[in-house]
């Protein structure tokens, strides 16, 4: 790796501190992804007026 692969934007870094980020983003990119949970449909941000009940007590969230 050459001196052009990691370049400070703003302010001055140490190399310990370059080599200390490099290690991270290395780790980082080396690590297995993770799987994807189960696909589920998700939930509809919406309620079908037939399916509620006729009271809602006016304490209530919904």
């Amino acid at each position: 790796m050459n001196t052009s692969d990691i370049r400070v934007e703003k302010g001055h870094a140490e190399p310990e501190e370059v080599a200390a980020i490099t290690a991270i983003l290395l780790a980082r990119a080396a690590a297995a992804p993770v799987a994807p949970a189960a696909h589920r449909r998700p939930k509809a941000g919406w309620r079908r007026l037939e399916r509620e009940g006729g009271f809602r007590a006016p304490h209530s969230w919904h």
